[in-house]
């Protein structure tokens, strides 16, 4: 059931992007101690609970966990790990604010792989949209880029890997798009909980470390917070449309600068700031075309039933 409360629906919304960005802090600061797919296994394994408890409380289970496509569920799931495992290993190596601002261009691969895998038509607008924000996207990564990649540096993997994972993220979205269409949402995040879960523990033998008790209970916090981020975002859409909350995500830099800041010291350079400006240009331009086509299509609809 859904109903139209837009206030609450941003308030769920920001709520589940300070989560997540909480939870980017948390692996974070682990990273030196703890490997990717460690903190991949953990951020899956304890968001378990959250994911099932509403099933069960709804009787919902049994239900909520029928598929018909096991196939797709176990793409999503190794595609969303792999994106998850290079997002975790690159904020180890990049600051927060960084990260956080080469992750926007997300929407610009989704734009790009619906016209590949899709056969999406993209226009001059989105063209133009996805232009703009790949110029930001290269500002940033740019310097980063300027020992070459031979060279061993750091920032540079690190930043190719946040890239990854915003490729890897988008294509996902695309692959999502196609299954909701006979699969429910609860059924997609809980076999990507999952196949996380178990992906995640194939990187056992590359150097998984016996955590002590404050990394523990850090990496536990990690499932728990993005478990209950997942399930604030789920709710938020039932108070507000899609194409509303979308502009909000834009608050996570907010909260990098901020959690960059105190926590790590972080101070985001002047290359990040503009590349992080235009990519959410693109991303503007983007959302008002989608909101112009929805409006364009909803028109439509109502000329035809008129006429019907």
């Amino acid at each position: 059931m859904t109903s139209h409360k837009p206030a609450r629906g941003a308030g769920l919304y920001l709520s589940a992007i300070f989560l997540f960005s909480v939870m980017s802090a948390i692996v974070k600061a682990l990273s030196d101690t703890v490997p990717a797919g460690e903190a991949v296994f953990f951020r899956s394994f304890f968001a378990f609970p959250l994911i099932l408890i509403p099933l069960i409380a709804r009787g919902e289970l049994q239900d909520g966990l029928k598929t018909a496509r096991p196939l797709d569920h176990i793409i999503r799931g190794v595609i969303g790990t792999l994106a998850m495992g290079l997002m975790f290993a690159g904020l180890g190596m990049i600051s927060l604010p960084e990260a956080t601002a080469i992750t926007f261009a997300a929407p610009l691969f989704v734009v790009i792989l619906a016209a590949i895998i899709l056969g999406e038509k993209i226009r001059a607008i989105r063209i133009s949209a996805v232009g703009i924000g790949l110029v930001g996207v290269v500002i940033m990564i740019w310097p980063r880029l300027g020992n070459g990649l031979a060279a061993a540096d750091m920032a540079a993997v690190g930043a190719l890997c946040i890239l990854g994972a915003t490729a890897a993220r988008a294509y996902v979205q695309i692959h999502v798009r196609r299954m909701v269409t006979t699969e429910k949402p609860a059924t997609i995040v809980f076999y990507f909980t999952l196949t996380s879960t178990v992906a995640a523990l194939f990187t056992l033998p590359f150097g998984w470390v016996v955590p002590d008790g404050q990394t523990l209970v850090l990496l536990i916090l990690t499932g728990i917070i993005g478990g209950a981020g997942q399930i604030l975002i789920t709710f938020s859409y039932r108070y507000a449309p899609a194409s509303f909350l979308a502009p909000y995500d834009y608050s996570s830099m907010l909260f990098a600068l901020v959690i960059g800041y105190v926590w790590f010291s972080e101070v985001p350079t002047v290359m990040v700031l503009s590349g992080a400006a235009l990519v959410i240009a693109g991303n503007a331009l983007v959302i008002w075309r989608e909101r112009q086509l929805g409006l364009e299509r909803a028109r439509q609809r109502g000329m035809a039933d008129q006429k019907g």
